[in-house]
C-alpha cells in the first residue's frame, strides 16, 4: 500500500497549493529583496493581526542595513569557501544517505535489479541539479511563487506516476516513464518546497 502513501503527499501539496495564495509574501522578502515598505508592513498585519510591528520592521530595517554592503554568493563561490565545507560535507551525507531508502518503488515498477544503482546515482544528480537551480532563481521568483509552482507540478507528476505504475503491467515502456516521473518529481520538490 506505499503507493496509496505516496498519493497521500500529492493529496497534500494539492490542498497546500489551493490555499497559498491566500497567504502574503514573507514580510523579510518583501523589504529585503523588493524593497517594498509598505507591503512588508501589509503582510505584518496580515499575518500577526493588528498591532504596532514598528519594532519588528526597525529590526528588518537594521538588517536590510547590515546586508547592504554584504555580496550575495553564486553555487560556486559558496562551494569554494572553505567556512561552508562542514555544512556542505553533512548535507553531501544526508543526500548518500537517501539513496538507501526508496528503492522499493523502482523494485516495483520492474525494473532490473542491475540497472537500479544507476537509476539511484540518477535520483542524486536530479537532487544536485534541483539545488543549484533553486539557489540560482529564488532570488528572481521569490519562495511564494517556487512553491505554487513547486506543488502545482508535485501533484500533476504524482498523479502521472501513480497512473504509469499502474499500467506497467501492461505497457513496458512506462516502467522507464515512471523512473523519469521520479527524478522530475525530485527536481520539482527541490525548486520548490
Amino acid at each position: 500500500m506505499w503507493h496509496v502513501l505516496l498519493s497521500f503527499s500529492g493529496l497534500v501539496a494539492l490542498i497546500q497549493l489551493l490555499f497559498l495564495p491566500f497567504f502574503p509574501e514573507s514580510p523579510p522578502y518583501l523589504l529585503l529583496q523588493k524593497e517594498d515598505k509598505a507591503g512588508c508592513l501589509k503582510a505584518m498585519k496580515q499575518l500577526w493581526g493588528e498591532g504596532n510591528y514598528q519594532t519588528e520592521f526597525d529590526d528588518l530595517m537594521k538588517e536590510k542595513a547590515i546586508t547592504k554592503g554584504t555580496k550575495i554568493m553564486n553555487v560556486l563561490e559558496v562551494l569554494r569557501e572553505r567556512s561552508v565545507y562542514p555544512q556542505l560535507c553533512t548535507m553531501l551525507l544526508l543526500l548518500l544517505s537517501l539513496q538507501l531508502c526508496g528503492l522499493k518503488i523502482f523494485v516495483t515498477a520492474n525494473l532490473q535489479e542491475s540497472i537500479i544503482p544507476y537509476v539511484s546515482l540518477g535520483v542524486s544528480i536530479s537532487e544536485l541539479i534541483s539545488i543549484i537551480f533553486c539557489s540560482s532563481i529564488i532570488d528572481r521568483f521569490g519562495r511564494r511563487t517556487l512553491l505554487c509552482g513547486g506543488y502545482l507540478l508535485m501533484a500533476l507528476i504524482l498523479v502521472l506516476l501513480e497512473t504509469s505504475l499502474l499500467l506497467s503491467d501492461r505497457f513496458l515502456w512506462l516502467r522507464y516513464c515512471s523512473v523519469i516521473l521520479i527524478f522530475l518529481f525530485i527536481i520539482a520538490y527541490g525548486i520548490g518546497p
